[in-house]
């Protein structure tokens, strides 16, 4: 049976209503079209996380479908000071996983860093992005 990202639900249901895109859960691993987890340095996929403090997360552009978080990294549902909000991560590397790249508009969900402490939504520069992207 597939284990639920519930913290990642909201971040596909905001990610779908402002795109043309849909997500549904899968009924297992091996048919899934994204793969959510937590690793921890190298994890086999060319690209190591650096222990705490560094990259956050990373996820890699479409076909790919699979979307890392790093372990080691201090993680919280809602804006906790000190540490990193699962679903304002999700929502960015969703972005990737949806094709875009980063922003340059501090203010994007986009944008190359989050904050601790804090969450974020989709911005207008996320929205147009995804739409040019896609030609919608």
């Amino acid at each position: 049976m597939a284990r639920t990202c519930v913290y990642c639900e909201s971040s596909f249901l905001t990610w779908a209503s402002n795109t043309h895109f849909t997500f549904s859960q899968a009924q297992g691993v091996s048919n899934a079209d994204i793969k959510i987890g937590f690793s921890r340095g190298d994890h086999g996929d060319g690209h190591p996380f650096d222990g705490a403090g560094g990259t956050l997360a990373h996820a890699f552009a479409p076909t790919d479908g699979r979307f890392h978080y790093d372990g080691d990294e201090r993680w919280s549902v809602g804006a906790v000071s000190g540490a990193f909000d699962l679903e304002t991560v999700a929502l960015h590397e969703i972005g990737h996983l949806l094709g875009l790249g980063h922003s340059e508009v501090e203010g994007a969900i986009m944008y190359s860093s989050i904050t601790s402490g804090v969450t974020k939504g989709l911005h207008a520069d996320d929205i147009q992005g995804i739409k040019a992207l896609y030609n919608v």
